[in-house]
């Protein structure tokens, strides 16, 4: 085997990029479920159940 074909071989068993790739998919992962969580937490559905848990712990008064 000729040195030129053995450095080929290791160049194409090294993974050093592997974890820049990650990385990125991971990034892209969490800013996609930052996106869906927002428009979840903005919508008409959840503020209103957030006020209805408001109003309803603030008009109860003990006695």
């Amino acid at each position: 085997m000729s040195e030129n074909f053995a450095r080929v071989l290791r160049s194409l068993r090294d993974d050093e990029g592997m974890s820049t790739i990650e990385y990125a998919m991971g990034s892209l992962a969490a800013a996609a479920l930052a996106a869906v969580l927002f428009t979840v937490v903005n919508g008409d559905q959840v503020v209103n159940a957030i006020q209805g848990i408001l109003t309803s712990a603030l008009a109860d008064v003990p006695s």
